[in-house]
């Protein structure tokens, strides 16, 4: 049995799309704030904290090209195929990122304990 099509008008498409590049460009000014707020604190959390930033940055901008294939689907395999590619991208990605973050805390946390005592 063949898949059926998504009839999806062209309109919504494009309001689709519309929405996620301006959802974006909102992320994108957040981020850029974010940003220069985090490197104005000093301390040992500031490196752990820009990395944060990083990683979540990088996530959303995964996030918002998932969306914009999952906009241009023609059907549910392919949307639903997609979504699968997501997934899987997005928790290897998570667990690569556990595993930088965890480092940088157990060096951070060496750090301290060898800085000395006042």
């Amino acid at each position: 049995m063949a898949e059926p099509k998504l009839e999806v008008p062209a309109e919504l498409r494009e309001l689709a799309e519309k929405s996620i590049e301006q959802a974006e460009k909102a992320f994108g000014m957040f981020f850029d704030a974010a940003s220069k707020s985090v490197t104005s604190i000093p301390g040992p959390g500031s490196d752990i904290s820009k990395q944060a930033l990083s990683f979540t940055e990088q996530n959303m901008k995964a996030a918002f090209e998932h969306a914009r294939k999952l906009v241009h689907a023609s059907d549910l395999q392919e949307a639903m195929r997609i979504q699968s590619e997501f997934l899987r991208s997005q928790f290897t990605t998570a667990g690569e990122h556990m595993r930088q973050i965890s480092g940088q805390v157990m060096s951070a946390a060496k750090d301290v304990a060898k800085a000395p005592k006042p």
